[in-house]
């Protein structure tokens, strides 16, 4: 073997090593990646999972003076094993996502956005008809409706 074919051989070795740390580099952060996620994934469900809320009460009250709007005040139980915040907690009337409370309070401490297992959150909010349904949604996902609201 001459020069030229050894030296040829020894340039394409190095280029296959170069080409391979480059392609398992990538790999390995796209393997890295994957599983994180799935990891991530794998937390979301149990916290769904461990998570329970029972809507308690709802009352629905007419202000006749005034401004003419429906009063909705409910009452939702943490009855799971996490605990959830108060501001990842949506409330739908009618379909209608909530953004504007009177108060929303955990217990009687309306400061705190810590929504632990066994405690009751209080949300008071108007809307300008008849309500019929109300929906709590969790921040894992969890939810309760009340349906046939009364005023």
């Amino acid at each position: 073997m001459g020069f030229s074919v050894s030296g040829s051989a020894a340039i394409l070795l190095v280029a296959f090593f170069v080409a391979f740390g480059t392609f398992y580099s990538a790999a390995s952060n796209s393997m890295e990646a994957v599983n994180d996620a799935r990891s991530a994934a794998q937390d979301d469900l149990l916290a769904q999972q461990n998570t329970a809320i029972n809507l308690t009460d709802v009352t629905v009250a007419y202000n006749l003076t005034g401004n003419r709007l429906y009063y909705v005040n409910a009452t939702v139980e943490n009855t799971g094993a996490t605990g959830l915040s108060v501001g990842d907690t949506d409330f739908m009337v009618d379909g209608a996502l909530q953004t504007a409370f009177l108060d929303r309070a955990v217990g009687s401490d309306s400061s705190t956005d810590i929504w632990a297992t066994g405690e009751r959150l209080t949300a008071n909010m108007t809307v300008p008809n008849q309500p019929d349904r109300l929906k709590v949604i969790s921040g894992p996902g969890v939810a309760d409706t009340e349906v046939g609201l009364s005023g």
